[in-house]
């Protein structure tokens, strides 16, 4: 079977883009994260608070933020800790996440997330959340690199 130097050459170019997307990924790596999040509300809620992502051994600071809309109904403090997946470089863990969910603690709760930004960062989180609250909304939440 004889194939046209044309075709030759579109395979040729179909393998390189395949073989660099796969190095490409290859390349993504990961880090661990730790976040305290205040969150209130009475219908429409606010989020703050503060992080760290520790990356290839180095600690950088984060800011977080957020707001959310829907039936939010209380205050909290949330510590969470997990990992940050599919990043090459700590600023790519900074932007918006968002997430719809439900949850409610009275006292004390546990609560675990899965969230991803615009660069493809992966956030798998679960903490204990401390306060008493009842939502179920949409939210978004920010992080920024101090």
């Amino acid at each position: 079977m004889r194939f046209s130097s044309g075709f030759r050459a579109a395979l040729v170019a179909v393998f390189a883009l395949v073989g660099a997307g796969v190095s490409s990924a290859a390349r993504a790596d990961s880090g661990t994260i730790w976040i305290e999040e205040l969150k209130g509300g009475w219908f429409i809620g606010a989020s703050g608070g503060s992080g760290t992502l520790t990356f290839h051994g180095r600690r950088y600071p984060l800011s977080i933020g957020g707001l959310s809309a829907g039936l939010v109904f209380g205050g909290s403090v949330t510590t969470f800790y997990g990992r940050v997946s599919n990043i090459r470089r700590p600023s790519d863990v900074a932007g918006v996440y968002g997430a719809a969910g439900a949850g409610a603690a009275l006292v004390i709760g546990a609560r675990a997330i899965v969230l991803q930004n615009d660069k493809g960062a992966v956030l798998t989180l679960s903490g204990r959340q401390v306060g008493s609250i009842a939502n179920a909304d949409l939210s978004g939440l920010a992080i920024s690199l101090r």
